[in-house]
């Protein structure tokens, strides 16, 4: 019989300058990643650079982002990082591939975790400097080991058969856990990722029943938008179900925001985040009277921004809108040049379909 799973301890990153302060596992709620899609060699050159970039990582937030990783391939990108952190209060991390100086020179700043490869960081005296700094500044590292960034030995094992990918991946995140341990650094957080939906879940409860280190989960190059959010969601449910998972990512072909909006929802569906605006909106069919995909794409991140504990129904046609969406507390349905909005399944105002936003807004606002 397996060993059960550990109960992950707390790690804390955050917490310096205007940084706010996050829990990872224990008790804490299971946060949502996303990774800046852009390079940041040019992103704080100026002022008005850095309040681009800060106005973006304020909407990821409002979304319900928690986390947010960044790309630190040279030097220019490790000093934007530390300018940018100075501004936000959403907790960031580094991405440190090759190079571990780069590492130090993040956490010259207000940077809340690094993550480390351990197939291409460098020595033991590499991760020892790293640690110690980090220790110093109150910081994590993050353990990220994919397909990638398994050692010889254990590629050799896996391409004789005497050993399976998901396997391999675990063995390299007990080592680095390990090694981390021996220069006495706790404020640890692992990831083992795979392309492969059941190699991630098979590294991941490998993991989970030898240390209680809280664990980042993600399907690594998951895929398009659809394709993506299938593979996390099948991985997602199997995990958090099991207690597994202190941190997700749902790592798309697309756009940050989208993956936020999945990660949130998948968490909503799973029971581990409550509260929030609940979108409920129909497929559109052959009795289309109303635009459902047009007002959805322009509602949605203004939606599911708002701190409000309500559900909002965007219905096709007055066929099935109030009476299948009765339980919304706002909605909002048409016919040719007639917009209804009900709340409960009771129409409130008609209005014409110019005037459509205008009006949902205003009722929006009583609520």
């Amino acid at each position: 019989m397996n060993a059960p799973f550990t109960v992950p301890r707390t790690v804390s990153i955050g917490g310096m300058g205007k940084t706010r302060r996050l829990r990872i596992g224990g008790a804490a709620d299971v946060s949502v990643q996303t990774m800046w899609k852009e390079g940041i060699a040019c992103a704080s050159a100026d002022a008005d650079a850095l309040f681009s970039v800060r106005a973006r990582i304020e909407e990821l937030e409002k979304l319900g982002c928690d986390i947010l990783r960044f790309a630190v391939p040279d030097r220019e990108s490790a000093d934007n990082l530390i300018r940018i952190a100075d501004e936000v209060s959403m907790p960031l991390v580094a991405d440190i591939h090759f190079d571990y100086k780069l590492a130090l020179r993040c956490l010259d700043g207000n940077v809340a975790k690094i993550r480390i490869n351990p197939g291409n960081i460098g020595s033991r005296e590499r991760i020892q400097a790293v640690a110690e700094k980090a220790a110093d500044r109150g910081a994590a590292i993050r353990i990220g080991v994919n397909a990638g960034s398994l050692p010889l030995d254990l590629r050799k094992q896996v391409a004789a058969g005497t050993m399976s990918r998901a396997e391999a991946l675990a063995e390299t995140a007990f080592r680095e856990t390990e090694l981390l341990e021996e220069l006495d650094f706790h404020n640890v957080v692992v990831s083992m990722k795979a392309s492969s939906v059941a190699e991630t879940i098979e590294a991941n409860e490998a993991f989970a029943r030898r240390f209680d280190y809280p664990l980042h989960i993600g399907v690594t190059e998951a895929g398009p938008l659809i394709g993506g959010i299938v593979k996390s969601t099948l991985a997602f449910s199997r995990l958090l179900g099991e207690g597994i998972g202190s941190t997700i990512r749902v790592s798309l072909s697309s756009s940050m925001i989208d993956e936020v909006i999945a990660g949130g929802e998948i968490l909503k569906e799973t029971g581990k985040r409550s509260g929030g605006v609940r979108i409920v909106s129909c497929p559109r069919c052959g009795r289309n009277g109303f635009d459902v995909h047009g007002f959805v794409d322009r509602w949605q991140s203004e939606l599911l921004s708002r701190r409000q504990d309500i559900t909002v129904a965007v219905m096709g046609c007055v066929v099935n809108g109030p009476g299948e969406a009765q339980h919304a507390d706002i909605g909002i349905t048409g016919a040719g040049d007639t917009v209804i909005i009900f709340r409960k399944g009771e129409k409130v105002r008609t209005v014409s379909a110019e005037g459509a936003d205008a009006a949902f807004r205003e009722e929006l606002e009583k609520l």
